[in-house]
């Protein structure tokens, strides 16, 4: 789970790469907006996030991509209307990364985030029972840990590393406190590792928004959108409670976070079960994302 862009991705050589003076001084520059945005109250720090993103981001390459998927999945807005989606979502962007060197001040303070469960969530967080937890980018993401920490669940969590290795580590610093299970950065043993912890009883989270160009297709907005089946596939293989949720911003540094549970289908064809299982999910997406547009980002490469 990561604020920054899930398309800033490393190649296997950026993953590879050594230490150099680029790479310490982008680290450099990441601290000094850190220390700074930290000596900010955090009203203050949201506020100016949002403000400057709002500005800068519309002239930026990725505005252009954002209009053009608000086009597609939204055909019934105007050009007029998605320009404003599009800049409220940079705002949002920009709060979160703001409020991200705040976390440990939000998750103090329970009356910033107003917990909201389904009766069907309310009965697996009651039971204590470990589970997959799927969310998206959506408000501020990062809370969903937050979230699940005041309810009591031991999770651990999946993140997509920063091409920068320094700037990563410090990055995944500043979440690792809230997933008491481990917080693991996406390769080849990720998915052991987790599994290995749904085993010892932590439940897993997964955002499960983002383009996987070796997962299934689903439809997502009238499109084809490959998708990651590993929740819906670990939910029906263990027999665990799959459950969705969502943080959606109420005001600075002000949130709802909704839990609800998604049946899973088990049946004898599995290949069916898990893709049925994750378009359900993704339908759900949908139908939050349209209740509040311009909380999500358009601005990464969904569907290709």
């Amino acid at each position: 789970m990561t604020f920054f862009d899930p398309d800033d991705r490393p190649t296997s050589a950026e993953a590879a790469q050594s230490y150099g003076f680029t790479t310490r001084l982008e680290r450099a520059g990441f601290r000094l907006v850190s220390g700074a945005t930290r000596m900010l109250p955090l009203e203050t720090a949201s506020n100016l996030g949002g403000t400057i993103w709002r500005r800068l981001a519309p002239h930026l390459r990725r505005h252009p991509r954002t209009l053009a998927h608000l086009a597609s999945a939204l055909p019934h807005t105007t050009p007029q209307e998605r320009e404003a989606i599009a800049r409220d979502m940079w705002e949002s962007l920009g709060r979160t990364f703001a409020e991200a060197f705040h976390l440990d001040e939000i998750a103090a303070d329970p009356s910033r985030i107003d917990i909201v469960l389904s009766d069907e969530a309310r009965a697996v967080v009651d039971a204590a029972t470990p589970c997959v937890i799927v969310s998206l980018h959506m408000g501020n993401w990062e809370l969903g840990a937050v979230t699940m920490g005041r309810l009591g669940i031991s999770m651990a969590g999946v993140y997509q590393a920063l091409k920068n290795t320094l700037v990563d580590q410090d990055v995944a610093a500043l979440r690792k406190a809230f997933y008491p299970a481990g917080l693991f950065p996406k390769g080849p043993e990720t998915a052991r590792m987790l599994m290995r912890r749904l085993a010892e009883g932590h439940s897993l989270a997964v955002l499960a928004d983002t383009r996987d160009s070796r997962g299934i297709p689903i439809d997502f907005f009238g499109r084809p959108a490959p998708t990651n089946p590993f929740p819906a596939a670990v939910a029906r293989a263990r027999g665990v409670p799959l459950l969705a949720g969502r943080v959606v911003r109420t005001g600075p540094a002000r949130f709802r976070a909704d839990l609800v549970r998604v049946p899973v289908q088990r049946t004898d064809d599995k290949t069916a079960d898990i893709a049925a299982t994750t378009q359900a999910v993704h339908d759900l997406f949908a139908a939050w994302i349209r209740e509040v547009p311009g909380q999500w980002m358009w601005s990464h490469r969904r569907w290709g």
